[in-house]
Formats: C-alpha cells, structure tokens, sequence
C-alpha cells in the first residue's frame, strides 16, 4: 500500500520559546533568559501555536496560563527538549575534545607489530576514548561499516582518501625455516622459486597476489605455487616457521622470527620495498579530536620503531 508522507519543515521552530514562557508564565521573563525582545517571543509562539492548530496559552493583562493543549503540549515537550539539548551536548564534548567510540578496521597482522606495544598507553592517556579495533584482512568501507579510519599498506590505500605515514618503507622479506632450507638448495635466482614450495596470499578482492621482486631498475611479479594460501601474514609466517614453504611477507612481521633464528631471508637482493603502513580515512574538512589523539600517539611511539623495540625487550628478558 502506497503511504503519503509530509514533510515538517521547521518542527522545533518556536518551542523553546514556548518552553520558556511556560517555565515562568511570563513573556517578559522568557524574552530576558533567551536574549530577544518579547515580541520577538510572542511572534515565535504565535507561529508555533498557528503551525499546530491551537492555542497553547491563555493571556490576559495580568497573567499566562497554559490551555490544556498547551498543558499537553509542555508534559511532552520538556523532556524531548531537554534530551535534545543533551544530545547536542555530547555531541559538541567529542568535536572538541578526544572522546567517544574510535573504530579502527586493521589488518591481522598490525595489531601485534604496531598497535598491542600502544595500546596500554593510549587507553591510559586518553579515558574517554572506547578504542574498538577490528582486525580482518578485507578492505572495509570505512563510511558503510562505521569506523573512523582504517590501516593498511600505502599501495592497499584508494587514491581519494587521506593517509597519514604511520611506519617508514620497509622491504618485504622471502622467508623459510631453517628445517625447510635444509632439505632444499636455497633459492639465489627469482626463477628457482619453481622449485619450492610458496606460501601465498589471497587478497581481498579474491586473487591470489603474485609475489613482487626489483631486478635492477626492473619490477617483476612472480607466479608461484605451494600447498598453502590464507588471507592474513600471520597465518603465513606460522606456516613457514613450521616449515610449510616459503613466505614473502613485510619485514616488521618476520623481524623477531629472523632475529631468533627461527626464519632465515633468501632473495634479499631481489627484495621490493613496500611504502609503508598508513592510517587512512575518508576526507574531511575536520578531523574528530577522537582520531587526531590516536594519530599524534602512535607516532610518538614510534611507528615502526615499536617492532623493534619490543624485540629488544623479549631479547633483555631473555
């Protein structure tokens, strides 16, 4: 069945001159606590009392008094208003100042290399904020899913959003255990990848992402195979510390692994640098104070520096 809607063109137009007239039953009182004149008052209710189709008070030369519309009308108005105004109020507290729910869409693999050595501190430093972090590997619509903003690899990042450098280039790193180089020669040529078993990933638009070599001056993307393909880093790091094959994932991902000696590098000459991890979000004439604080405090933290350090913390541990 077909339903007619109309349209209220200015709902709230006069009530909070109404509201004020009924508080003090007085025009004059009304006009000083809301700064105008009262006949602007009078005017403001005029209006509403002719928008709604009946008289809301009743006026003589001495007093005003409510009708029972008018009566009505306040019971339900004042509670509506008032939660208006605080709605109002809250809103304004996070345009002005770090609070609020900051929702972030993540890749797996970020949460520990740049974001568990911050989290703590950022928690701490700024009550207010409910951090939500969503870690997935696909590429969230930032407006549809509601986060505030998103990280990922500079390349990953679409050309119309705004992205703020979070960690330096880094390469990405061919990895296998030492088990897995022991049984194979290791490769020293990007064609002997043929013979090894490699580890891929699936991105999120459902292809299986070539692996990606400098030569020179020269891109070159590898088609390879393997018994193995995720849609996460970890997962492929995991597979290859246990010997599954070979993996080409970010530096900052494999670093503790290499440094244990659990994972060793092949093809370093051939390593392509990545741009980096951003954080991104969609363009703004302003950003929310909420996200301005995470910014400033991930990058005193150190962006990618924090890999490291908590390396050397797990090393002085030891």
């Amino acid at each position: 069945m077909k339903q007619n809607f109309t349209v209220r063109h200015g709902a709230l137009d006069g009530v909070e001159a109404f509201l004020s007239v009924a508080r003090h039953r007085n025009f004059r009182k009304a006009a000083a606590e809301l700064g105008v004149t009262p006949s602007a008052i009078s005017q403001a209710v005029r209006t509403l009392e002719a928008r709604i189709g009946a008289a809301l008070f009743t006026r003589t030369t001495r007093s005003v008094g409510l009708t029972e519309a008018g009566e009505r009308f306040f019971s339900r108005a004042r509670p509506a208003f008032e939660e208006l105004i605080a709605a109002s109020e809250v809103a304004r507290g996070i345009g002005q100042r770090p609070a609020g729910l900051l929702r972030l869409s993540v890749p797996p693999a970020v949460v520990p290399t740049l974001l568990e050595p911050m989290i703590a501190s950022f928690c701490q430093a700024y009550p207010e904020i409910e951090l939500e972090i969503v870690a997935s590997g696909e590429l969230a619509d930032l407006a549809v899913e509601g986060f505030d903003a998103g990280i990922r690899m500079g390349d990953l990042i679409a050309p119309d959003m705004i992205a703020v450098r979070l960690t330096p280039p880094f390469p990405m790193m061919v990895v296998g255990s030492p088990d897995y180089l022991h049984q194979r020669t290791a490769p020293e040529r990007i064609e002997d990848l043929r013979h090894h078993a490699c580890l891929r990933l699936r991105r999120s638009n459902g292809s299986v992402a070539p692996w990606r070599f400098t030569k020179g001056n020269k891109a070159i993307e590898a088609i390879v195979t393997g018994p193995l393909i995720a849609q996460d880093y970890p997962t492929l790091l995991g597979a290859a510390i246990q010997g599954a094959g070979l993996a080409q994932v970010p530096s900052p991902i494999a670093g503790d692994a290499v440094a244990d000696g659990r994972l060793d590098t092949v093809l370093t000459a051939f390593a392509v640098t990545s741009p980096g991890v951003f954080l991104y979000y969609p363009e703004r004439h302003q950003v929310l104070p909420k996200l301005r604080a995470f910014i400033d405090h991930i990058r005193s933290q150190g962006g990618a520096d924090v890999s490291r350090k908590r390396s050397r913390e797990r090393q002085a541990r030891a």
